[in-house]
Parts: C-alpha cells; sequence; structure tokens
C-alpha cells in the first residue's frame, strides 16, 4: 500500500502566504518560501502553491517565486493559479514545480486537460476542484469560489480523469477554514468514482480530521493550510499520530 501523504497549502497573495475561511477573510501567515522550506525540513510529503488571485484578475502565475521556491526545498511541490495554455505549464515546469494545478482554465476549455496530459505526462496534471454543498448536491466553481460553474462535482471530477488528470484535489467550500472535519461523505464518493489518487481539502482542524479523511473518506493524501501555518498542528507529530492510528505514512 502507498503511503498517504500529507501536503500543506500555500495560499499567495501579493507575494504573502495567505489564509482565509470560506474562501474569504484572507489573513496572512508569513512568507511562502521560508514556510515551504519549513515543511520540507519537518516532513511534509509534497506542498502546494496556489496563486489564489491569478485567474481572478486575468494574470499569469509567479514564476520568479517558483524558482526561489525550488532553490530551497527537497520535495515535490505544484503550482497552481492562471495557468491557462500549455506555455504556462512549460515556464513552470522549467521554473522548477513537479506539477501543475488546474482549475478555472480546466472547466472552461476541459482539452486542456488532455493537451497537458499528451505533452507533459498525466503525473503533471493535478485538476484542482472547488465544490460547494447546495441544494443537496456538490456544485463546481470557478476564480477562487467567485463564479458558478454549473458543474457537479463527481461528474467533473470523472471527466477530469477520462481527460488525462493524474490526481484530483477537491476543495470544500462549505468546510474551508472552518477545522469541523473534511467533506469526508464527498471525498468516500469520489474515491468510489475515480481510479486516480485523490487529494482532500478544507475542514482540517485537529489530527483526527486527517485520520477520518484517510479512513472514511478513502483519500490518498490530505491538505492543510491554516493549522500549519499558524501552529497548531506539527506535521511531525501527525505523522506519528497517524502511525499509531494505523495509518501507513513516511516518518
Amino acid at each position: 500500500m502507498l503511503a498517504k501523504r500529507i501536503i500543506p497549502c500555500l495560499d499567495v497573495k501579493d507575494g504573502t502566504t495567505v489564509k482565509g475561511v470560506n474562501f474569504i477573510n484572507f489573513r496572512e501567515a508569513g512568507d511562502p518560501v521560508e514556510l515551504g522550506a519549513y515543511y520540507s525540513s519537518e516532513g511534509a510529503d509534497e506542498l502546494v502553491y496556489l496563486d489564489i488571485v491569478a485567474s481572478h484578475e486575468g494574470r499569469k502565475t509567479f514564476t520568479e517565486l517558483v524558482k526561489k521556491v525550488a532553490a530551497r526545498l527537497n520535495i515535490p511541490f505544484t503550482v497552481g493559479g492562471g495557468i491557462n495554455e500549455l506555455k504556462d505549464v512549460d515556464n513552470l515546469l522549467n521554473a522548477g514545480a513537479d506539477k501543475v494545478s488546474v482549475n478555472s482554465a480546466a472547466l472552461r476549455n476541459p482539452k486542456l486537460i488532455e493537451e497537458i496530459a499528451r505533452n507533459f505526462g498525466c503525473q503533471v496534471c493535478v485538476v484542482a476542484i472547488d465544490a460547494n454543498y447546495e441544494r443537496g448536491d456538490w456544485y463546481c466553481y470557478m476564480n477562487g469560489g467567485r463564479i458558478s460553474a454549473g458543474k457537479r462535482l463527481c461528474s467533473w471530477a470523472k471527466e477530469a480523469e477520462n481527460r488525462g488528470a493524474g490526481e484530483i484535489l477537491f476543495t470544500s467550500m462549505t468546510h474551508d477554514g472552518v477545522k469541523d472535519g473534511y467533506a469526508n461523505d464527498a471525498l468516500a464518493s469520489l474515491a468510489t468514482f475515480l481510479q486516480i489518487p485523490i487529494i482532500a481539502s478544507g475542514g482540517a482542524g485537529r489530527k483526527e480530521h486527517f485520520r477520518d479523511a484517510f479512513a472514511l473518506g478513502n483519500v490518498d493524501a490530505a491538505l492543510a493550510a491554516s493549522v500549519f501555518h499558524f501552529g497548531e498542528i506539527n506535521i511531525g507529530e501527525l505523522k506519528k499520530y497517524l502511525t499509531k492510528e494505523d495509518i501507513n505514512v513516511r516518518i
């Protein structure tokens, strides 16, 4: 069995790591390069960097920052935000990123997933999905949760897989920053639909929430932000706890 992964997420706005609640009310959390280096030394398996306003502001992702991050890390990292074409992917991989995350652009142009997979490999293409629970189902959103895409979570995730996505990063807007646990029912449903790895995002507040995401949500990785950024959970201690709970993680 493959080891489960713990992934800190760094949302970057104006060059600073920030964290919000339900995709709003952001507060600063520190320098993204220094934080990334710290998480790498603490035992994080991977990192995700998201330029959270790039798509909304219609600009490209932060290539120069990616170069600085790559110079300090010895673990894989994914970069997302403002990626609309193959040239963007090429630039980010050349700057040192290991994978790219596409969200809004993929919803607007699903063929982008196929193009990334064909040109760079499925393992490079992470399809991020922001979804909110409303009207009895999960609906996908674009532009950092600002615009409804009119697609349901499971159907879009399956389409993304069929088009060549290597992983699905599902963030529950309903649970984001609330710290009451991940959307485990939705994650478990996704796990029955998909063959590719699923990364859980949105809702981590205690160590037990990570355990439940793996045990109940059947995910391959758990991503979190504020509990790591503000020192509420230490990654090394979290992994020791998960090992005691019979969750296979790299120590």
